[in-house]
Formats: C-alpha cells, sequence, structure tokens
C-alpha cells in the first residue's frame, strides 16, 4: 500500500531552479534513503514535504491525504514530520518538558507527558529525562530531537542527517533505532551522507541531483548506476555493486 505519493514537485528560488519535476511513491513500511550532493535540492525537498517551504507546481500525498498548501502542524496531525539537522532545544527547560510540546499536538499534558517519557525510553534517553536540554551533548541533542518527532505519532518520519557527528558505536545504535521504528509500522525518508550506513538500513534509494531525481532503486541498483557513480558516490562505491 502505498502511504506517500509525490508528483511532479518543482520549487524556484529566484533563478535557481531548486526542484524540478520530482515524482515518486512510497510504500507504508519501507526505509528510503534520500542522498545527493550538497546543493542537489535534498532539504529544500524534505522542507516541501512537511509544509515548511510551499511548492510552484505538483501534489504530495500522505495516505489518501493531499497536503500541499496545509500549515507543517496540519501535516504533522495528518503524520509526517521531520526531525532538524541543526537541533533548536528550549535549553533551560528539562528534556522532558522539550519533548512533551511536540505530544501536545495530539494529547492533553498529561497523555502528553506519559507520551513523551515514553518516546524519550524509545530512544534510550528516559534516565536523563529531567536534566536541563542545555547540559546534553550533541549526540544526546540529536536524540531528543528524534524522540520529539516521535512523540507526535508519525506514520511518516523523515530523519534528516540524524547521524552527523555520532562515532561508530553511536552509528550502529542509530541504524539499529531505525530499523525498530519500521517494525514498529512507520515509514522512513532518511537524509544522509554516510554512504555505508544508507547502503546497509535502505530498502530503497532516492538520488537528487541539481534538483532532479536522478535515480530510484535498491541499494545494490544505486551503488552500481553509472550516472549516480559520476554525479555523486565516487569510484570507490563501485564495490557495493
Amino acid at each position: 500500500m502505498t502511504i506517500l505519493d509525490v508528483r511532479g514537485i518543482s520549487k524556484r528560488f529566484g533563478g535557481l531552479q531548486a526542484l524540478s519535476d520530482v515524482t515518486f511513491s512510497v510504500p507504508a513500511g519501507q526505509i528510503v534513503g534520500l542522498i545527493g550532493p550538497n546543493g542537489a535540492g535534498k532539504t529544500t525537498f524534505f522542507s516541501t514535504l512537511v509544509g515548511l517551504i510551499r511548492p510552484d507546481r505538483g501534489t504530495v500525498t500522505l495516505a489518501g491525504q493531499s497536503l500541499v498548501g496545509l500549515k507543517p502542524h496540519r501535516i504533522a496531525a495528518y503524520g509526517m514530520t521531520k526531525t532538524f539537522q541543526n537541533v533548536a532545544l528550549f535549553g533551560d527547560s528539562t528534556v522532558l518538558d522539550n519533548v512533551l510540546t511536540a505530544g501536545l499536538l495530539r494529547h492533553d499534558v498529561r497523555v502528553a507527558r506519559e507520551e513523551a517519557r515514553r518516546c524519550l525510553d524509545r530512544v534510550g534517553l528516559l534516565a536523563v529525562a529531567n536534566k536541563q536540554a542545555d547540559t546534553l551533548s550533541f549526540p544526546e541533542r540529536a536524540r531528543v530531537e528524534l524522540a520529539r518527532a516521535l512523540c507526535t505519532g508519525p506514520k511518516v518520519l523523515l530523519l534528516d542527517e540524524v547521524m552527523a557527528a555520532l562515532n561508530p558505536v553511536e552509528m550502529r545504535e542509530i541504524m539499529d533505532l531505525i530499523r525498530s521504528l519500521r517494525d514498529d509500522g512507520i515509514t522512513l525518508l532518511v537524509v544522509e551522507h554516510h554512504m555505508r550506513a544508507i547502503m546497509t538500513i535502505c530498502d530503497r534509494i532516492l538520488v537528487l541531483n541539481f534538483g532532479k531525481l536522478l535515480a530510484d532503486g535498491t541499494p545494490r541498483e544505486i551503488a552500481s548506476d553509472p550516472e549516480v557513480v559520476e554525479a555523486y558516490l565516487g569510484r570507490s562505491m563501485e564495490k557495493h555493486a
């Protein structure tokens, strides 16, 4: 069953064509990677999906619901949200209160607090729930951001560079968490520059280049696609084919 359907999404900023006729669909339960060179349009595309940027043309449909033109909080309420690479927490509030705010999208304060604790436990941070957010390490802050996104109750979760600046052990933990979220029934789109990670966890990979969808296939197909290798991956990735 298709949960996310994207048709002809295009966006121009002045003389820059940031996105050009991007079209694909995602079945429920997949982990889909989104890769491409810097400036390829990945961040713009994610922001367009969740309503932070309105496309010039095209449609986005989530589980049959048209999303283009809706505000981000309405799109989150329908079941799609994203994490942010530049994590912005309320530093003088507790970790729990930072996550609780997202739960208020669907619940009253009491239930949102319970849901926030569940989401913190899900990402392995329940032990620091009462710490002040500005005392956390960068990897911990990234996990709070993920817990906050989970607290909105997403059907589709967009992860923007959640493995940035992590060491190999932390990366493996996040990869295991992403797989377990998929097992829980969440569909995931993942922007990531760590190629070995993206090739390992994803069922399918989309490649953006200059705002256009250059390729769409399995990790094996993408790693051996001459156009993708030329545009982005580099010859070293051919060994993944």
